[in-house]
């Protein structure tokens, strides 16, 4: 998920997406007249179903850290023996924190192959986000929204999906009413999480849609845009690091991703470029963006990533100006945790129904999100689910109250010029004393 703090500061860096496979069913299925009962999918059910108590969860791709970043002077048996008793070590105290991100991993990448084989010229976006969605929920048992309400901290969705077309890069939902279908030759970027017990998944990946005569996108000339990205993020893996200084892996994406152009067979040749504004970032528990922000060009910032840390490592690239800016509709929201009042969070008060509204609005977000960002379809959910409330759907007014009063964050879309395209690639990494693990990789990316 984009670095939502530094949006905030006018959009100071962003987080990323991968390339995914194509759909090329640009006409969609043939339409019946004979209607049959839809059959439930089998494969979609809590994870547990799957995988019993006791039994651990698939581990990732690993990758060797760079050696000659590591002890210095010491012969490559004595490293490798030296990391890998470090690491049998610190088993005990992280292993089931390492299990959780396996198992939220597992959980995204079924979501996300089972959404890929539907995505079809003339989907509603929101139907997308909603299968999605629904079928994490149904993964980590918390279908029913009132199952989440004190209970999101065991598991569930992440953050709200993003699924931003052409030139929109990032942060945007759809909300309410929203009618935006996939047309031909768009660019879609879909970036979803899943957390188990605070532990998030943040990946990404971009499709391009089918030409309408041609009925693929294997000619799209905007495929050397995917790769770039795809590339771009492979190096910022590679390049990760204990000890690795920030700056010094924006170097290495930036070099990467401006190698590649896109040639429209025209005679015009369009350069790609960084999102510059946009970055990958840390995770911490129940927190998407952890305070440090992978950049993906080449700046001052010599922090150092360090053992046991979580990364999301994510790459924009655009054919447009490289820089985003804030544009649209609002969807994406968080509490600002520095200045939700203590009424709202005592538990003293966990059963009041206040008498403000305000308040009773800010009370429902806290019970069923917390400090997990959210998006109004999810809050659309817990008004109609829980009347006790005494709030309808009209609660947009207090919503932007609460926003003016600082107690929540509103992230709107972040765009690039109109006409551009942008693309995203992204994935989450753990990094281990011996080795680095990306967690999220599979099958498709």
């Amino acid at each position: 998920m984009t670095d939502i703090t530094a949006t905030q500061e006018v959009l100071k860096e962003v987080s990323i997406s991968e390339p995914s496979p194509v759909v090329d069913n640009a006409a969609g299925p043939p339409k019946s007249k004979n209607k049959k009962k839809k059959k439930k999918n089998q494969d979609i059910k809590p994870i547990e179903e799957f995988y019993p108590k006791g039994t651990k969860f698939p581990e990732g791709k690993w990758i060797n850290y760079d050696p000659n970043y590591y002890f210095e002077g010491d012969n490559n048996l004595d490293r490798t023996t030296k990391l890998e008793e470090r690491y049998n070590q610190s088993l005990a105290e992280h292993e089931q924190e390492w299990d959780d991100m396996r198992q939220a991993a597992e959980i995204h990448r079924r979501v996300r192959q089972n959404i890929q084989k539907k995505i079809t010229v003339g989907m509603k976006l929101i139907d997308i986000v909603n299968n999605l969605e629904d079928n994490t929920r149904k993964f980590t048992s918390t279908t029913d929204i009132t199952q989440q309400k004190n209970t999101f901290k065991n598991g569930g969705i992440g953050f709200p999906t993003g699924i931003s077309i052409n030139e929109v890069a990032a942060h945007y939902t759809p909300n309410r009413g929203d009618n935006t279908v996939l047309q031909y030759n768009d660019i879609m970027k879909l970036d979803f999480g899943v957390h188990i017990n605070g532990n998030i998944i943040d990946s990404a990946w971009t499709t391009i849609m089918p030409d309408k005569q041609t009925k693929t996108n294997e000619q799209n000339p905007y495929q050397s845009l995917l790769k770039a990205v795809v590339d771009a993020t492979d190096t910022g893996i590679k390049a990760a690091g204990i000890d690795v200084r920030l700056c010094d892996i924006g170097e290495q994406i930036q070099e990467v991703m401006e190698s590649y152009e896109v040639d429209l067979g025209n005679g015009e040749v369009l350069p790609v470029k960084c999102c510059r504004n946009l970055c990958g970032h840390n995770i911490k528990p129940y927190t998407i963006h952890g305070g440090k922000s992978v950049p993906i060009v080449k700046n001052s910032d010599t922090t150092k990533m360090e053992e046991f840390e979580h990364f999301a490592i994510e790459t924009f690239g655009t054919t447009g100006r490289g820089y985003v800016y804030l544009d649209g509709e609002g969807s994406h929201y968080a509490i600002n945790m520095s200045k939700i009042p203590k009424k709202i969070t005592s538990k003293e008060n966990s059963n009041v129904i206040f008498e403000n509204k305000q308040d009773r609005l800010l009370k429902a977000i806290w019970d069923h999100f917390g400090s997990l960002p959210w998006c109004k379809r999810y809050l659309d959910k817990v008004i109609l689910s829980e009347s006790k409330l005494k709030l309808s759907l009209e609660y947009y007014d207090d919503l932007d109250y609460l926003v003016m009063s600082g107690v929540v964050q509103e992230y709107l879309p972040l765009v690039d010029i109109p006409g551009s395209m942008t693309a995203q690639a992204e994935h989450t990494i753990l990094l281990h004393p011996h080795k680095k693990e990306i967690v999220s990789f599979g099958d498709d990316y």
